[in-house]
């Protein structure tokens, strides 16, 4: 019952063992991301066409949910930049930013999201993010981060503009850009050098002086807070509101309440497809945190698991005023690099967040746009990897098309469309590859039970017996090339009697590839060559097993190709204790 429990609660493994020490680490932890969250979380509230208020709603409960469910020790969850711009996308063409309605619809994408990630769960269909493929990904997050940064320049410069995609964004940016407002331009612009300056040099200037690396580290980390204060502390002395400089004017005090929002199945239906995409990428993002950081301390992470606790931090942030939340990159790695030792670190910054909430929000009141702004285009723009189509492209041209077909979707169409575009033509270009798989004639080295390419390596082939291995699975995108390659390597070796099909890369013979094999032994029988199998993997083995493919081509199956060479051609095969010079001149005196 207890490990039952256990696996439900993962919480209860570490609790137990709960002390002292590791207290102090999570709550210094805790302390840090706390400060590192403040502003992070009003930024991405303003960049997902909600009030800033809500980011911070949307970062207490769902920390609290994923404690009690999540299996990462240091994952930290919360509003993202990608998630909190899917959020955007989906609402921005049916509600106006801000608006009560948008709000509501905001919490009803949140329950969405954490319902399908709990469906996702029950029916244990994690294995969907991996339809996701990295290079779609990595284009989609760049792409995104690109496209964040150019809708948060009209803050920085203090202009109203208005754009669905990059070129519209950057048609828009260059008419109004004659009429940029002087003062949030400055506030705007110092507070991007400032956030630069701190995350790229700070740390260094710092160590220089003699202070300690982790010292020097987390003040880097909580450089936001600072802009956030001095920012606050130049309007409010300057009275630059009063001069046009936007700011985030009165932010409620008091914890959020809890309710329910509305169901509305017209409206449901229209935000599920968003729902979806902002699960999976959530999932995708989150789960790749966790595993990262897991992997350094060498613990375990149970995604399925990790499904069920995503999706109680997107209930739980529905339930009090959010929106939809996943793991933060950045926070995570904070978290661990301060010392985070269990998930109770998430509590203690939602307990910090809080009592920002109860006590604090006035101080928000001269907070400028621009320095959200700012934070918000600082955080993404690490976030952009352009050199990794290039790598890519060197590796993968096939995966590097995916990725630019990602990136120019999400930049010239928008976000969904671009993510289903990379999807969509990653899984074309897999049939394509899978479709025409790999199938070589192998010999045998001298002096061994190994079979290599005979373009490739030095080896010795049976007349015989032609071996031919294939190194994909068998199914109806690929049934027919077997066919016909099988055929054309017949045409070019007459005198062979048996045909061997070597199966170490086949993990799959599906029922179409059933059917070509059973052609493929007609055609072999009617030409007086006789088909068998080697090397056959069990779990393949015991599907033919339940066909009866087995009980009438005629031929064996054989352990290894080695195995079925000695079975068939035993006066050819090359001995594994043979010594291949002696050998070789035993085949050229024979052959003379």
């Amino acid at each position: 019952m207890k490990q039952r429990l256990a696996r439900y609660l993962p919480m209860l493994a570490w609790a137990r063992h709960y002390d002292r020490a590791a207290a102090t680490k999570d709550s210094l932890a805790a302390l840090i991301v706390t400060l590192m969250l403040i502003p992070q979380s009003l930024a991405y509230a303003m960049l997902a066409g909600l009030p800033p208020v809500t980011g911070l709603y949307a970062s207490m409960l769902p920390l609290i949910a994923y404690t009690l469910f999540g299996t990462s020790r240091t994952l930290a969850v919360g509003p993202v930049a990608v998630v909190s711009l899917m959020t955007a996308a989906a609402l921005g063409p049916l509600f106006a930013p801000g608006s009560a309605e948008y709000a509501a619809a905001a919490m009803l994408l949140a329950l969405l999201s954490g319902a399908v990630l709990l469906l996702m769960a029950a029916l244990r269909l994690g294995f969907l993010a991996n339809f996701l493929s990295h290079p779609v990904i990595s284009g989609f997050i760049s792409a995104s981060g690109i496209l964040i940064a150019l809708g948060q320049l009209k803050h920085i410069l203090g202009i109203s503009i208005d754009g669905e995609n990059a070129v519209q964004l950057l048609a828009a940016l260059l008419t109004a850009l004659p009429g940029a407002h002087l003062p949030t331009l400055a506030i705007g612009g110092n507070t991007l050098l400032f956030l630069y300056l701190v995350r790229s040099r700070l740390s260094t200037w710092l160590q220089h002086l003699g202070m300690n690396a982790h010292i020097a580290g987390t003040l880097t980390k909580i450089g936001p807070v600072a802009a956030l204060l001095l920012a606050i502390a130049a309007v409010s002395a300057f009275g630059l509101a009063d001069a046009g400089v936007r700011v985030v004017g009165e932010v409620p005090r008091g914890l959020p309440s809890l309710s329910l929002p509305m169901l509305e199945p017209a409206l449901i239906l229209q935000l599920l497809p968003a729902a979806v995409l902002i699960s999976l990428v959530g999932f995708v993002e989150s789960v790749s945190v966790a595993q990262t950081l897991a992997a350094k301390r060498r613990e375990r992470i149970e995604p399925n698991q990790e499904l069920v606790a995503l999706g109680g931090a997107n209930v739980a942030a529905a339930l009090s005023g959010g929106f939809p939340v996943t793991g933060g990159f950045a926070r995570s790695v904070v978290n661990f690099d301060a010392g985070a030792q269990t998930p109770l670190a998430g509590v203690l910054t939602a307990l910090g967040i809080g009592i920002t909430v109860l006590l604090f929000t006035p101080l928000f009141h001269n907070l400028p746009h621009a320095v959200l702004a700012a934070t918000i285009i600082v955080a993404v723009l690490s976030l952009v990897d352009l050199s990794a189509l290039r790598r890519t492209w060197r590796y993968s041209r096939q995966d590097a098309a995916a990725m630019a077909a990602t990136m120019l979707g999400v930049l010239l169409i928008g976000v969904e469309s671009g993510i289903l575009l990379g999807v969509g033509l990653s899984l074309l270009l897999f049939l394509w590859r899978t479709s025409q798989p790999h199938i070589a004639v192998v010999g045998q080295l001298p002096g061994s039970e190994h079979f290599r390419n005979v373009e490739r390596f030095a080896v010795v082939q049976s007349p015989r017996v032609l071996s031919v291995r294939v190194d994909e699975s068998l199914y109806f995108p690929n049934a027919r090339f077997l066919e016909d390659r099988i055929a054309e390597l017949i045409g070019r070796h007459p005198q062979a009697e048996h045909l061997v099909l070597m199966c170490p890369g086949v993990n799959l013979i599906d029922a179409s590839a059933l059917e070509s094999l059973e052609a493929i032994t007609a055609r072999l029988h009617a030409a007086g060559i006789q088909l068998h199998l080697s090397e056959v993997k069990g779990p393949v083995m015991d599907r033919l097993r339940h066909s009866d493919f087995l009980s009438h081509f005629g031929g064996q199956v054989f352990i290894s190709q080695y195995e079925a060479l000695l079975a068939l051609d035993p006066d050819t095969t090359f001995h594994a204790l043979e010594r291949p010079r002696e050998r070789f001149a035993s085949i050229k005196e024979n052959a003379g």
